[in-house]
């Protein structure tokens, strides 16, 4: 089913977003109860209400996420509008895009596993290292209370590979103590134990959670296996003091199959690359943090904040014909001061000063590696990887009369990357990325219920550690000399709402937002082969329209939808042939006015759900979901066809069990019900196998069952 989407559809869009009024003749009002993602704290740091940040953000609750497998990202954020997550082989690694950035975060050389250009945190700390590389080991999905997603450039607030943030809470408010068992077991070898639990700790809260996974995996050599651990307690030690402390700690095995040519899927997409057996590419991944966040109120007019984390690494991984240990060390944290003053009855402001650190360094081991796949006993190479990221960021906002609120402020970047080989010292390096990122925003509340937005912003993303290798054949310098900071302007308009529903005999509630974009980056970092080196695009044009729908009705019946189109072409981008093919000298590609690589034009997602409240929980949910084709390739000739598929659950929530404390929630769940082969994801700008053919092919999964059962116990 192929999409196709003009960049007027954006247009057409948002002009159909401020709904007729006679369609919902009753108005959410004040002295009407409604839900809504009240608060936020990560769209512009400060505790506001969801209707009032000048920014594209969505919220997801803890009931969103129930519902699935809680492995990757994928199933999570999969209908939020302007995030692309694909599952790479069914496991956590995922490759995830927003607005275009991160689309390059696939590939080989250091990728698996990772994504780029979004900044991902639990709990406020950051899983995204210095660089801007993310992995996925520490995302717990089974213990978190909510995710809080920024569609919008970031970078003001949160710096490098701001492209968006998606911060995953941990479930810590919860009204009582409770204990949960759930178990769950699905195609493919997949099995998942979860054991979570909430007690009251003096004024406090302490919520536990302990997961196991395990996957054999669709594919061949997929097999999969985590074992997560997340403890967050929060405190209140007084009226006016609080005291976080979150540890976490995993240990994650997964096994790589590698990319596949059109011929390989088309004769049996279930296969894995043969050099990615032989050489039996995997990571395993040992790591934990501890965290510890403290905020202290002074009256009604300050506030302070601080937090700070240690989190050390032991990795190791098999990768092109190489055994490597890595052993890092990742510490930081940030400190801010808020200051609320009240110019008038009508008027009050908001200033915001702070400033993140976060640092970076470790030794790698290069071995050999044995046919088995296993580390030899000769070291090839030894280095030290190190990078350190400070930022300073300042933002004031001004609120007049409860409808208006204007808001600006910037942020001030240094990132520096060190590298020292104590095998070649004559490589040993180091270099810096400094940058400016200004942010200005409105907003207009026409209602308690409505507002409208338009924002202005800056971005910058440096390249990430990989990303600095030199570019073959240039063995004198360890830095890649041709990548500089990617940097980005973002224009946005959008508007959010929730209105009471009363026409006919419907009533419920709907809550829709929606926001059109235009961005310009400049120096925007490409993979080519695979991966093993990058270029930089000139200038690049981003432009679309995001919009999300929830309907709630009385009757048991919710719909909730999300649809994203978009237009990406380069605008400048010349390509000398002599960094990737020494013969082919004094030769160059002109790729203006071409599609961006990796990014649909359109994607889109959408379920209905029913749940009766006289069937004590049951429900039955429907999901549809799909992508435009995209172009692989900077020259715009390879292809990834558009896809849409279907998924179907059935399921009890929160039935209680004869009248006692305990509660039973379960449910069984196809996905990909009709069996459609598709490609889940693709790697960019490909190598070429030895008949000259790109492997750049990551199958999608085909029909696959999982059911699952949740014991609950209220203490």
């Amino acid at each position: 089913m192929a999409v196709r989407c003009k960049p007027y559809i954006a247009l057409l869009l948002l002009g159909a977003l401020v709904l007729p009024p006679q369609l919902f003749p009753q108005s959410v009002s004040d002295s009407i109860k409604y839900r809504l993602p009240v608060v936020t704290t990560i769209g512009t740091r400060i505790s506001e209400p969801w209707l009032e940040v000048p920014l594209a953000l969505t919220v997801l609750p803890a009931s969103s996420i129930a519902l699935t497998r809680g492995y990757g990202l994928d199933e999570a954020l999969a209908g939020v509008p302007g995030v692309l997550v694909l599952s790479r082989f069914g496991n956590q690694d995922v490759r995830i895009t927003i607005r275009g950035f991160g689309a390059r975060g696939a590939g080989e050389r250091s990728n698996s596993g990772t994504s780029r250009g979004i900044r991902i945190l639990s709990d406020g700390f950051p899983e995204t290292e210095p660089d801007g590389r993310t992995a996925f080991d520490l995302v717990d999905l089974s213990g978190a209370g909510s995710i809080e997603v920024v569609r919008s450039n970031a970078s003001s607030l949160w710096g490098n590979a701001a492209g968006g943030v998606v911060n995953i809470r941990s479930h810590t408010n919860f009204e009582e103590p409770y204990i949960r068992y759930s178990s769950a077991f699905g195609s493919y070898g997949f099995h998942k134990e979860v054991l979570q639990a909430g007690a009251r700790v003096g004024t406090g809260t302490l919520a536990v959670s302990l997961s196991n996974t395990n996957a054999e995996g669709w594919r061949w050599h997929s097999r999969s296996s985590l074992t997560l651990l997340t403890t967050a307690l929060q405190s209140q030690l007084g009226e006016a003091t609080t005291l976080g402390v979150f540890l976490t700690g995993a240990s994650n095995l997964f096994r790589i199959p590698g990319p596949l040519t059109q011929s390989q899927y088309d004769a049996n997409a279930q296969q894995a690359d043969s050099l990615y057996i032989r050489r039996d590419e995997r990571r395993f991944n040992r790591l934990g943090r501890i965290g510890v966040t403290f905020s202290h109120d002074i009256g009604e007019a300050h506030s302070f904040s601080a937090s700070a984390f240690v989190n050390p690494k032991y990795l190791q991984r098999s990768e092109r014909n190489t055994y490597r240990d890595f052993t890092r060390y990742h510490l930081g944290g940030n400190v801010a001061y808020q200051h609320k003053t009240l110019l008038s009855p009508a008027v009050s402001n908001t200033l915001l000063v702070g400033m993140d650190e976060a640092y970076q360094d470790g030794a790698i081991l290069f071995y050999t590696l044995t046919p088995a796949g296993g580390r030899g006993s000769t070291l090839t190479e030894n280095k030290r990887e190190g990078a350190n990221n400070f930022g300073f960021f300042v933002q004031d906002e001004l609120v007049v009369d409860e409808r208006w609120s204007i808001l600006a402020g910037g942020r001030f970047d240094d990132i520096t990357y060190y590298g020292q080989s104590f095998v070649k010292p004559w490589l040993n390096d180091a270099r810096s990325f400094r940058h400016f990122s200004p942010k200005g925003g409105v907003t207009y509340r026409l209602t308690p219920t409505h507002s409208f937005y338009a924002n202005i912003g800056g971005g910058v993303e440096v390249p990430a550690g990989n990303e600095t290798d030199p570019v073959p054949p240039d063995t004198i310098h360890a830095l890649n000399l041709l990548l500089e900071p990617v940097t980005s302007t973002t224009f946005e308009i959008g508007t959010k709402q929730l209105m009471n529903i009363r026409a006919g005999g419907w009533s419920g509630t709907l809550v829709y937002d929606a926001a059109l974009y235009y961005l310009q980056v400049s120096n925007d970092i490409i993979p080519y082969r695979n991966g093993r080196f990058y270029f930089t695009a000139g200038k690049t044009r981003r432009m679309g329209a995001e919009f999300g729908l929830k309907v709630q009705l009385a009757n048991g019946l919710s719909f909730d939808g999300a649809l994203t189109v978009s237009d990406n072409k380069y605008l400048e981008y010349t390509v000398d042939s002599v960094y990737y093919n020494p013969n082919k000298a004094n030769i160059v590609a002109k790729y203006e006015g071409n599609t961006v690589a990796g990014v649909p034009g359109a994607f889109y997602s959408g379920s209905v759900k029913f749940a009766p409240s006289r069937a004590e929980g049951l429900f039955l949910r429907l999901n549809c979901q799909g992508t435009g084709a995209y172009f692989v390739d900077d020259p715009n000739l390879v292809k990834v066809p558009s896809w849409f598929i279907f998924n179907a659950s059935i399921g009890i929530e929160q039935l209680r069990i004869g009248g006692t404390a305990f509660t039973l929630s379960g449910f069984v769940a196809a996905q990909n019900l009709f069996n459609v082969k598709f490609i889940g994801s693709a790697w960019i700008n490909p190598d070429l196998n030895v008949q000259g053919k790109p492997m750049y092919i990551e199958p999608g999964l085909p029909r696959n069952l999982v059911a699952a059962i949740t014991i609950g116990a209220a203490l």
